[in-house]
């Protein structure tokens, strides 16, 4: 979502946030990719612009926005988190071979029910639903590899057995 200076400041300021340009540019690259990003290629990102940004600034300003509400911690493999100003109901597929993180926005994902055996005295407040698989460039890469090997498999075979 591409978002001007002004709607970053009516957001930050119904939050109660202070507005600085170094704060708001790290909001504003993150809420203007999909990728979801991790603190450090964000901070690469805003560096370009603000040379003088440390990457402990990076990490003060997720943590305050995540406690805010406007942006979100995805972590899918627990050894990096990545970030998501996307904080409307919405789910995710990952990418077992490049771990690309992308957005599913399905209406019908948000309608299921909460489990019905959930232990006594648990509530569900909400849920996302995670699809893991291969995106098409890692599908075609297994699948030129498996060729590959396949050949080779064939080639070797055929020369020891004639």
């Amino acid at each position: 979502m591409n978002l001007s200076q002004d709607e970053i400041k009516t957001r930050f300021k119904s939050r109660g946030l202070k507005v600085t340009p170094q704060r708001a540019a790290i909001y504003k690259a993150l809420a203007e990719t999909t990728i979801h990003p991790t603190a450090d290629d964000l901070y690469q990102q805003v560096a370009r612009d603000y040379p003088m940004i440390s990457t402990n600034t990076v990490y003060y300003t997720l943590a305050s926005l995540k406690e805010a509400g406007l942006v979100k911690e995805v972590n899918y493999w627990h050894d990096r988190a990545r970030f998501d100003a996307n904080v409307t109901p919405h789910h995710h597929f990952v990418c077992l071979g490049c771990r690309a993180i992308v957005d599913i926005e399905d209406p019908s994902l948000n309608r299921l029910k909460s489990m019905a055996r959930l232990p006594k005295g648990f509530r569900v407040l909400r849920h996302e639903v995670e699809f893991y698989g291969y995106c098409a460039s890692c599908q075609g890469q297994r699948a030129r590899a498996a060729a590959t090997t396949s050949r080779i498999h064939k080639t070797h075979f055929k020369r020891r057995n004639p």
